[in-house]
């Protein structure tokens, strides 16, 4: 278990109600959010373009300007051989913000090989589950790039910035882990 040391802070009263309330619905005491809170804001000034945003696999980090996890970013980084040019180019993101992706992943690989791991675990199975009314159908493969012609809407952000797998029955997983 990690040492911690006991440090006291003069609160506001609206500032504890704020910290009590996100404690709640963090499932965490007002201790806890309070830690967890300055690691974040540490890590903010440490690492940039990280923020960190509530999601349905919990708080995660996050690129800033983007709809994307750290994780996210450090998972399609390895089909381009962690090359932040080449990844940048596929999410049509600023390599500047690939590069610092990376870097907190270096820094922190338990957190992002967990959430990699997490997201590979899920297949259509386990999706099923979930949601009973989820069906495979065969769709195209939108790892290759399409050409696009003038006047044609854009592909959609997941089509952009994913490159997806095929689970065995043909039906197209996003990164996510969702059918597309």
């Amino acid at each position: 278990m990690t040492k911690t040391t006991v440090v006291s802070s003069r609160l506001t009263p609206n500032q504890q109600l704020r910290l009590v309330r996100m404690g709640r619905q963090l499932g965490r005491s007002p201790s806890e959010t309070g830690a967890l809170l300055i690691e974040e804001g540490l890590r903010r000034t440490e690492y940039a373009f990280v923020d960190f945003r509530d999601s349905a696999a919990g708080r995660q980090a996050c690129v800033q300007g983007s709809t994307l996890a750290v994780w996210e970013v450090a998972w399609i980084a390895r089909g381009y051989q962690n090359d932040p040019e080449r990844t940048a180019a596929h999410l049509e993101m600023s390599p500047l913000k690939v590069r610092a992706a990376l870097n907190y992943a270096k820094a922190f690989p338990q957190e992002i090989e967990l959430a990699i791991q997490e997201h590979e675990a899920c297949d259509f199975e386990s999706l099923s589950r979930l949601a009973p009314q989820a069906e495979i159908f065969p769709c195209e493969d939108h790892s290759t790039p399409r050409p696009r012609r003038a006047g044609q809407g854009a592909l959609s952000s997941l089509d952009k910035r994913t490159p997806g797998r095929l689970d065995k029955s043909g039906g197209f997983l996003d990164a996510s882990g969702g059918l597309n």
